[in-house]
């Protein structure tokens, strides 16, 4: 009997005759949640999608990833036609920034995506059940919208409830003026002065929007720089290019309060040296991260375990220590990333399958949706320098790159981390145009371990912005041919 057919002929007893019953049930319909009942669907289960919120998509679609990216490039669309137009030879009269529309344009795209993922949900017959769900035991979920309950049967789960924003000890956002994420995406006004306490990716992209806008931007980040994670290179680069939007930073500085009075909000923080500072805006954007959503789920009634951040417990199939019960994304240990949600739904589907899939977490990419963009696969050089591997290190700048140099955009580069003595790559950086896309070139190098080497003799469009990758593998090779 294959997997699929175990599946299919278990328990699936039913407490009362109204109940239904799933081959598989996830929990969360973000792009984790989503992907994986799609690909299970496509497997041949009876799968359904439980949804808590009243539209698809969770928190990436609906707060997250989609309309800050829409707002990102509405804000680069008018900081480019303020700085950049006149030296193209376009004119401009009475520029100004409708924030409403602005806000409409995000909304529209939100709208257009969640009713795609409804339409997929149609397409592959998968149930989708509103309301909150609850483990009755392991094979019941109580699913509770406006006080009606209804109980499903299932032989597996997937657990994919993603995170919400996470805050400090004692400071108590307000939704108003002391805000989260989810707030900063429908401001009414544009901040005078927005105060961002962390120097992490969800606050530098919201941050960016606002000082496109005309905001004064502050950073106030408890480490000595920007995306303490990411290779120091692009770090020290994004700093640089953020500063030229009017960014300033408090690095090395606790927040020890926040507090509001009217219009005004108050953060006061202490440096390394212990001396307190006060600083003072109209807004304050608490972006220190985000935490699993794993509260209310009755995780408790049935014994799954928790790490001490919170986070579901997971073997290297992604299951839980309860028998049938998987988990995926911000939920369990790695990186917060959609992309990564969508892997392992995948790969919990398949393996149910009784296929044999893979992710190799080193390569999942990271991505800052600055202008430049930021984006990082692989291993960073900190990291090669800790654990002792001997490496070479190839730039490609973009100043450069005829492309670059041709749209305005020269600041930053490519960087290959590739090992000294066998030429693979380790790791690839880059901040500049383009880089989220870019990005995925180097991923598939390294999926297929590809050398320094095998870059450096691939043909790159020209020009392209792309070639800045090459240009940094024929350095790490010794034969860059353009040097600046």
């Amino acid at each position: 009997m294959s997997q699929l057919e175990n599946i299919k002929s278990g328990n699936t007893t039913q407490n009362g005759a109204e109940n239904k019953s799933y081959d598989l049930t996830v929990i969360g319909s973000g792009p984790g949640g989503y992907i994986a009942a799609i690909r299970a669907s496509q497997l041949g289960f009876k799968t359904a999608l439980i949804e808590r919120y009243p539209v698809l998509g969770g928190t990436c679609l609906n707060v997250g990833c989609i309309p800050s990216k829409a707002l990102l490039d509405s804000s680069e669309h008018f900081h480019n036609a303020s700085h950049k137009f006149a030296k193209h030879g376009i004119l401009l009269e009475n520029l100004a920034v409708d924030l409403p529309q602005m806000m409409n344009r995000k909304n529209g795209v939100v709208q257009q995506m969640n009713a795609g993922i409804e339409y997929l949900m149609k397409k592959h017959n998968i149930e989708v059940i509103g309301g909150h769900a609850t483990f009755e035991d392991k094979t019941t979920l109580k699913i509770t919208k406006d006080k009606e309950e209804q109980f499903i049967k299932s032989n597996h789960f997937i657990i994919a409830t993603g995170s919400k924003p996470l805050s400090l000890p004692g400071i108590e956002t307000d939704g108003q003026r002391i805000i989260t994420s989810t707030e900063a995406l429908n401001l009414s006004e544009i901040p005078k002065h927005l105060m961002i306490i962390g120097g992490g990716v969800i606050g530098l992209e919201l941050g960016s929007v606002y000082a496109r806008l005309g905001a004064k931007v502050s950073v106030i980040e408890y480490m000595e720089g920007l995306v303490p994670n990411m290779d120091r290179t692009m770090a020290k680069e994004l700093q640089k290019s953020l500063k030229k939007l009017g960014f300033e930073y408090y690095f090395k500085h606790k927040v020890k309060t926040v507090s509001r009075k009217g219009k005004t909000v108050t953060v006061k923080a202490e440096n390394s040296k212990g001396e307190e500072c006060c600083i003072e805006g109209d807004y304050c954007l608490v972006a220190v991260g985000r935490k699993p959503y794993t509260e209310n789920l009755g995780l408790a009634n049935i014994g799954i375990e928790l790490d001490d951040r919170g986070r579901i417990i997971v073997d290297k199939q992604l299951q839980t220590n309860v028998k049938g019960i998987f988990a995926i994304g911000d939920v369990i240990n790695g990186a917060m990333l959609a992309h990564k949600a969508e892997e392992e739904g995948v790969f919990v589907a398949e393996t149910l399958a009784g296929q044999t899939p893979h992710i190799n977490y080193n390569l999942i990419p990271g991505v800052v949706y600055t202008w430049p963009e930021v984006a990082s696969v692989g291993q960073t050089e900190e990291e090669l320098k800790t654990k002792g591997i001997n490496y070479k290190v190839g730039t490609g700048p973009y100043k450069a790159n005829g492309r670059a140099v041709a749209s305005m955009d020269t600041d930053g580069l490519v960087k290959i981390l590739a090992h000294a003595d066998t030429d693979e790559i380790l790791g690839v950086h880059i901040i500049g145009p383009r880089a989220a896309d870019i990005i995925g070139e180097a991923v598939l190098a390294m999926e297929f371990r590809a050398s320094a080497e095998d870059i450096s003799r691939i043909s790159h469009a020209h020009p392209t912005f792309s070639e800045s990758l090459k240009e940094a593998a024929l350095d790490a090779t010794g034969k860059r041919a353009l040097n600046f």
